[in-house]
């Protein structure tokens, strides 16, 4: 079944469409403070490797939109964060919003950077930061830093891979997605068997 191969296929189309930028500085500005929504790595990375003359300009406007929409979420978790609560509660992210709040006590800024560059939501550290009066502007710096190594870094590869990576992703997609899959299943009995109560 050549499921993730017909899944690529669109997404290279997609990364092609005249929109696409728009596309991706939307998905890059909700991500940071909506629940839920997945990373713009997911636009990012195939419209790098579809145009790969125009990668840093993708991974800027990523940058910028997320930082913007982190801005958003912090100002969600500064004055509405009693109406945000029962949403966390909802989507699985009361936890993860937990994990923000002891990392925030022991790193201070430097939870917004691993956030920002990690596979953490950086959703629930923005929300997160304007719930605890982070100071704005240490927030602001460790986002940018976070959010831009990230994406530059993503951008990076994809340009630097062109058209080859294209094709070779393209012959070995099926596998890799299979093999991610496989990935969460272990991860998800690995998580039940240790953590649960």
């Amino acid at each position: 079944m050549k499921i993730f191969q017909s899944m690529f296929d669109i997404a290279m189309r997609w990364s092609r469409h005249r929109h696409a930028p728009a596309y991706l500085g939307g998905l890059s500005f909700v991500e940071s403070c909506v629940l839920p929504f997945p990373p713009p790595d997911v636009m990012l990375a195939p419209m790098s490797l579809a145009k790969p003359d125009k990668a840093w300009f993708f991974a800027g406007i990523t940058t910028i939109l997320s930082v913007l929409g982190g801005l958003l979420g912090y100002l969600i978790g500064a004055t509405l964060f009693s109406a945000m609560e029962p949403l966390l509660h909802e989507y699985g992210y009361w936890d993860k919003y937990l994990f923000a709040v002891e990392a925030f006590k022991e790193y201070g800024p430097w939870a917004v950077f691993i956030a920002g560059f990690s596979p953490i939501p950086y959703k629930i550290f923005t929300i997160s930061a304007g719930a605890l009066s982070m100071a704005l502007l240490p927030f602001i710096l460790a986002s940018l830093v976070g959010r831009g190594a990230r994406f530059f870094l993503v951008a990076g590869l994809m340009r630097w891979g062109g058209e080859k990576m294209e094709h070779k992703l393209k012959q070995y997609i099926d596998w890799l997605g299979w093999l991610v899959i496989a990935g969460v299943i272990v991860g998800i009995i690995v998580y039940k068997t240790v953590y649960a109560p």
